[in-house]
């Protein structure tokens, strides 16, 4: 009996994939947005179980987040290979809100999936989502929705194809725009494959909240006309709140060894009863077949992504289980942490400096755009338990370090260790709410003469309640229980896209880099 494709495959924060098979293994790349490393890339051979494997953008020549606004950075990386190259292109965005969009589009290559990875070329600042399609002449080509400011305007101004000259490393000839979607609102993230002489292009459309779809069309010739799918859309939960995926579209396609076809997409599972997504947009993965006029179907029929799918015939290939708590005595960060806009340099994390600890240096605000000293992963699970133990001793008022649950700068929850002068030390909660800074009602703990501080998470459902304790054994609440309903890309009408990162962080405003030093990060999902 074959192995089911349980959804959502990628849990947590994970949207826009793009998916590619390379001999026997598959790659699924995701949007990271203003979290550095940039592009997760994840790995399987089954299509079952996945790892993530590693990131390309790794340097700051390739890719300066610095300055880049919460939801900005990196869009929707397209991930392909030619001839013995692998082709990642990505846009980073440095302004979202309002009329205009400052993007920037650029291509990396790597002769291995694991790098080295180049230094980018630049492409286009046209618009976002751009994918490099390979033509079975040889040919390049690149293709990106057109944003358009205009007053009076479609926004999303068409699919536009440019020829790319590797030679000439640079988009050749002119720009021409070859579709204007198929009458859904917003199409954008053009997957473009050739199959049985027709050129199909399968696109997002709806946007890329509940509106969302994938929609497919085809055509003789590349430039087009294309023709869209007479039962278009392929994919959506537009007309169905209550489906335990919601937010369906953005897909890309695979063909396995054997030929059967399969797409991921992005998804999301709001709170019960809420359509609020704490755990930000994540990645599944659809059976499909093709009819018999050339159509792709799910195929389990309908429009609905499934939550259960029959796998691929390939052996299963499981992979080892992530410990759940990290010692912090390798010579790197894990894989799973990323930091906000910048890398971690040795200047402000170090993992040497104490063997076994985490140091990080105080440096700026949760509300910076610039140097914040986090590190922190992904919550994947609406029932979860998150610890460290930190060895922090403040001065005054203007250091900090602790735990942090962490949508963006204007929302986010932190259980800080810091220093006053009527309690001293001392761990108490304080948060971003919409932008506006608060210290809610709750317990606040004296930690005079703790020379441990351990701090403690736990997430159920839509409620985030944070404890500490001297030595681990003995837990006290502090503050009041929180909703985690308010780190969703939706919350009060915030147009976000990205999800909850728990993590570790350090705070000296007066610039003197006070360090704290962390034992360990642990991570677990709670299971009745």
């Amino acid at each position: 009996m074959l192995d089911l494709i349980t959804n959502p495959v990628l849990k947590g924060f994970n949207p826009d994939p793009s998916i590619l098979r390379v001999g026997d293994d598959y790659y699924i790349t995701t949007s990271t947005f203003e979290w550095f490393p940039g592009v997760a890339i994840h790995h399987s051979r089954d299509l079952v179980h996945w790892r993530l494997l590693t990131h390309p953008l790794t340097r700051v020549s390739q890719l300066d987040l610095r300055g880049d606004p919460s939801s900005g950075g990196i869009w929707a990386p397209a991930l392909s290979y030619d001839n013995g190259t692998y082709y990642l292109i990505y846009t980073d965005v440095k302004a979202r809100r309002g009329v205009y969009k400052d993007l920037h589009n650029y291509m990396v290559t790597a002769p291995t999936i694991e790098g080295p990875w180049s230094e980018p070329i630049y492409l286009n600042g046209s618009g976002f989502d751009p994918f490099l399609f390979h033509d079975d002449d040889g040919r390049k080509w690149l293709l990106n929705m057109q944003w358009d400011h205009r007053k009076g305007k479609n926004r999303f101004g068409g699919i536009v194809l440019q020829e790319y000259s590797p030679e000439e490393r640079k988009l050749i000839g002119e720009a021409e725009v070859i579709t204007r979607g198929s009458g859904l609102p917003c199409s954008e993230g053009p997957q473009l494959f050739k199959r049985n002489g027709f050129y199909y292009m399968l696109l997002a459309e709806g946007g890329t909240g509940y509106n969302h779809a994938a929609t497919l069309a085809r055509s003789l010739t590349l430039n087009g006309p294309y023709e869209y799918d007479p039962e278009t859309p392929l994919l959506t939960t537009i007309n169905n709140p209550e489906h335990p995926l919601l937010k369906a579209g953005h897909g890309s396609l695979v063909q396995t060894q054997s030929g059967e076809w399969y797409m991921s997409h992005l998804c999301a599972r709001p709170l019960p009863g809420r359509m609020l997504c704490p755990l930000g947009r994540e990645t599944a993965i659809q059976k499909m077949e093709w009819t018999a006029d050339g159509w792709l179907r799910l195929s389990g029929g309908g429009k609905l992504p499934a939550v259960e799918v029959p796998a691929p015939e390939l052996p299963p290939y499981p992979w080892p289980e992530e410990p759940e708590t990290d010692h912090f005595d390798r010579d790197s960060l894990g894989i799973q942490y990323y930091t906000l806009r910048i890398p971690a340099t040795d200047d402000w994390l170090s993992l040497s400096a104490r063997p076994g600890w985490l140091r990080l240096a105080g440096q700026e605000s949760l509300n910076s755009w610039n140097r914040q000293s986090m590190a922190a992963r992904r919550l994947q699970h609406f029932r979860a338990e998150a610890e460290t133990c930190v060895e922090f001793e403040p001065e005054h008022y203007l250091q900090a370090a602790g735990l942090a649950c962490y949508y963006d700068e204007a929302d986010h929850f932190y259980l800080r260790v810091s220093h006053d002068e009527e309690l001293g030390k001392h761990v108490r909660v304080a948060l971003n709410h919409r932008g506006v800074y608060d210290e809610p009602e709750g317990p606040v703990v004296g930690a005079e003469g703790w020379g441990r501080v351990y701090l403690k998470a736990i997430i159920d459902m839509d409620r985030v309640q944070f404890l500490c304790s001297p030595d681990g054994t003995e837990w006290q609440k502090v503050g009041p229980s929180l909703d985690l309903g308010q780190l969703s890309d939706e919350y009060e009408g915030k147009l976000g896209f990205t999800g909850t990162l728990i993590g570790l962080c350090a705070q000296d405003l007066a610039g003197t880099r006070k360090h704290a030093d962390f034992d360990y990060f642990r991570y677990r999902e709670i299971i009745d």
